[in-house]
C-alpha cells in the first residue's frame, strides 16, 4: 500500500506543478556593466479587461550621464507592439520634454539601445510599454492602450 501512496503523491505534485501560472514577463536593462531584470508594474490581459498592478516591481539602475541604456524584451512582448518612453534632463540639470522611441511591431525587435541626444544628458526614468488594442464602445474603431509597463528609475549618483 505504501508504494501506491508514494506514487500517487508524486503524481499529484506533478499535476499541481503543471497547473501553475507562467511567470510574469521580465524586461532586462543594462548600463555601465550592470544588468537588472524588472517585472511588470502593470499587466493586463489581451482584451484589456483584467489588469493587475505591481507597484513594487519597478527597478533602479545606475546610468552615468551620456551613457546608453540597453533594453531587452522577452518574446511575449516582442510579438506585440511595444515602445520605450523616457524622461531626462540636460547637462545644466533642466528637465527636458519626455520622449519615446518609435513603436516596434510584431517580432520586429527584441532589444533597443536608448541613447540621449547630448553627451551631458542624464536619463531619469524609463518605461517599456507593451501596447494593446480594443474596439471603441460603438464597435467601429480600434483604440490603442498601454497593456503592460516595466518601469526603471535611474540612480544618477556620481
Amino acid at each position: 500500500m505504501r508504494p501506491v501512496l508514494t506514487v500517487s503523491l508524486a503524481a499529484a505534485g506533478l499535476v499541481l506543478a503543471g497547473c501553475s501560472a507562467p511567470p510574469d514577463p521580465e524586461v532586462t536593462f543594462y548600463a555601465a556593466g550592470t544588468t537588472i531584470d524588472v517585472g511588470p508594474t502593470q499587466l493586463c490581459d489581451v482584451a484589456l479587461n483584467e489588469c493587475e498592478a505591481f507597484p513594487g516591481a519597478a527597478g533602479a539602475l545606475r546610468v552615468p550621464p551620456g551613457r546608453p541604456l540597453q533594453i531587452s524584451v522577452p518574446g511575449e512582448v516582442a510579438e506585440t507592439p511595444w515602445t520605450v518612453v523616457f524622461s531626462y534632463r540636460n547637462a545644466a540639470g533642466e528637465p527636458q520634454e519626455p520622449a519615446r522611441s518609435r513603436i516596434f511591431t510584431k517580432d520586429e525587435q527584441y532589444a533597443y539601445t536608448l541613447t540621449l541626444p547630448d553627451p551631458g544628458d542624464q536619463l531619469e526614468t524609463v518605461e517599456v510599454q507593451q501596447l494593446g488594442a480594443a474596439l471603441t464602445p460603438d464597435g467601429t474603431d480600434l483604440q490603442f492602450f498601454t497593456r503592460a509597463t516595466w518601469v526603471l528609475s535611474i540612480d544618477d549618483r556620481g
